[in-house]
């Protein structure tokens, strides 16, 4: 017989628990400090230079500021919060375009006294690829491991223990240097959308075929209205038995994870190189395999 005192506590845990605090008015105390910012800049330059341009023009741009400031508090960008994508967009525009160091050939580029060092082509470390997926890498192995995720938030609290416990015994069987790399990259839905489309005509029902019809022109103007992005998490080990434990270690965390073949990591690392263009699809052959086979598309 089962007391009360046994029966587990229960309680109702939002889905917006990693949110972030609203204040006041719905907004975020970034929000707030973004706009009443704004609103205080304007006011303090309007009193002390009130008097040099009329009132009327004073309210036009106190309107076009204070738009301004709305649309950077409230907007996001690439998952991001706009203030935030605007602050890495300036921090990139005023860094140094110098993005390999070395010295160019001295048969191609004269030697003068107080000139600049010219770039050298940037060489990877990577310097071969095996069918199997390991990697040659100043001289030894690496095994890419491509990882799913797993919601600790929602979580308890002993069961949170146990993961980060779980976790931390992973990291502590690591015989060697090991990466983890979380990537969020565009998606692109137009294939997707295309496929549903295409075959919607082999399904047995005229209703079923309508409603394929229906989603692929939802994903279409999902793709076109919104900016869906997809996150790749890839975890890098020393050897191919660091690797077998790995995934041992992370499926007993409840995350998914699978070894990564040769043309599945040539495709991560063109895509590491060139983030922004899309991902072209099926397997990229690996380097000094011949390729046997051409896909019409």
């Amino acid at each position: 017989m089962t007391s009360l005192d046994d029966t587990p506590p229960r309680a109702v845990v939002p889905a917006n628990v990693n949110e972030p605090d609203r204040i006041a008015f719905g907004l975020t105390f970034r929000q707030l400090g973004i706009i009443g910012g704004a609103g205080l800049a304007g006011l303090g330059g309007y009193r002390a230079f009130g008097q040099l341009l009329p009132p009327v023009v004073w309210l036009v741009v106190g309107v076009v500021v204070f738009a301004a400031a709305i649309v950077v508090a409230l907007g996001r960008r690439d998952g991001l919060p706009l203030d935030v994508w605007l602050r890495h967009g300036i921090t990139l525009a005023r860094s140094p375009r110098t993005l390999a160091p070395g010295a160019a050939r001295a048969s191609t580029v004269a030697v003068v006294a107080g000139a600049p060092v010219v770039p050298a082509p940037l060489r990877s470390p990577v310097t071969a690829i095996s069918p199997a997926g390991v990697l040659t890498c100043e001289g030894g192995g690496r095994v890419l491991i491509a990882c799913g995720t797993t919601n600790i938030h929602l979580r308890t609290g002993d069961e949170q223990g146990a993961l980060l416990d779980g976790f931390g015994r992973f990291l502590n069987s690591l015989t060697g240097p090991a990466q983890i790399v979380v990537a969020a990259q565009r998606h692109d839905l137009t294939g997707y959308a295309q496929t549903v489309v295409d075959r919607a005509s082999r399904l047995p029902h005229p209703a079923l075929q309508a409603a394929a019809a229906d989603h692929g022109r939802f994903l279409l103007d999902l793709d076109s209205r919104r900016d869906p992005l997809r996150r790749q998490v890839l975890a890098v080990v020393t050897g191919e038995h660091a690797a077998d434990a790995a995934v041992r270690a992370l499926s007993g965390l409840g995350v998914e994870a699978a070894v990564l073949d040769g043309p599945a990591v040539a495709s991560a690392l063109a895509n590491a190189v060139d983030p922004f263009s899309p991902a072209v699809s099926g397997p990229r052959a690996v380097p000094g395999t011949p390729i046997t086979l051409r896909s019409m598309s």
